[in-house]
């Protein structure tokens, strides 16, 4: 994989990825049901899957070296929330330290926590979107019925990538810059100015994009026409069809999971379970077929 200058990951011409060679309806089925289960399953070992999930196809698609160097600003913004949300939401039985006369529980630790890790499981699903969804894939599927909503996902999908590498520049930015000996405190406010940094960056590149959608005359016709090179065959009807009745019984495996665990008071003790193998051969089911793909094309 390389990275484009728009800051998402485009595959070469002659590399194959996950669901390269299927429908465009076949990873955007798999795409909605992960990134659901990530986001509503918030129970320890389900995070822990999805984000391993999600790191272990980033590892194939882009490469252990680039991945990891992503974990140089996304675990601070784990430990930052971990740290700040036992300040905001004092609850728990388990009584570590007091700040003045505000106690810090271990349930609220973990709580935030495990906040972080969905936090930066999302977004390493939404990066991966982007390689396994390109453009062309997103107007295939959508670009006749609803042109602006196929727009909005792809720029989405392109967003999350492009704060990635924007943060890691930034990052490299203020370490040259940087004095040594910094404290605790310095080291969040760097933090918290890379947060506005990014977030000005972003508004400033959506009215550039608004400027250039307008002169190239987005919206300029009633109805646009948009070319397909994509034909669902028997194969991707057989696919979705898996996928479907996959994705309902790991939907019902992760709910049944999620609704017996519980942070507050106490938090609930975690076990083996056979419901976790299910979960996580679906989320490593990208990079398995990202490994499958360049074997066969080799």
């Amino acid at each position: 994989m390389v990275g484009s200058e728009e800051g998402y990951a485009v595959p070469p011409a002659d590399e194959h990825t996950a669901f390269d060679t299927a429908h465009p309806a076949v990873p955007a089925v798999y795409l909605a049901f992960t990134l659901a289960f990530t986001m509503f399953s918030f129970q320890p070992v389900l995070i822990a899957l999805s984000l391993a999930g999600a790191l272990a196809y980033g590892c194939c698609a882009r490469g252990v070296r680039e991945t990891l160097a992503g974990l140089r600003w996304q675990l601070p913004v784990v430990a930052v929330i971990a740290l700040l949300n036992p300040i905001f939401s004092a609850s728990g039985s388990t009584e570590l330290f007091r700040l003045g006369v505000r106690a810090v529980y271990l349930e609220s630790l973990c709580y935030g926590a495990a906040m972080g890790a969905l936090f930066i499981a999302s977004a390493s699903w939404l990066r991966a979107a982007a390689s396994l969804l390109s453009f062309d894939k997103v107007m295939a599927l959508f670009g006749n019925a609803a042109p602006v909503i196929a727009l909005m996902a792809s720029m989405t999908m392109r967003l999350i990538p492009r704060f990635l590498r924007r943060g890691d520049a930034v990052l490299a930015a203020q370490r040259a810059v940087a004095v040594p000996g910094r404290t605790r405190g310095e080291l969040v406010r760097e933090r918290l100015r890379l947060s506005s940094v990014l977030m000005g960056w972003g508004m400033e590149d959506s009215l550039e994009t608004a400027d250039a959608m307008r002169a190239r005359g987005w919206g300029g016709a009633p109805r646009r026409t948009t070319f397909s090179r994509y034909r669902f065959t028997r194969a991707d009807a057989w696919a979705l069809a898996g996928l479907l009745a996959g994705g309902a019984a790991v939907g019902l495996l992760a709910w049944a999971a999620t609704s017996q665990y519980s942070f507050f008071p106490v938090m609930s003790r975690l076990v083996p379970w056979w419901g976790y193998v299910p979960y996580a051969a679906w989320m490593l089911l990208p990079a398995a077929l990202h490994l499958c793909e360049r074997r066969r094309f080799a």
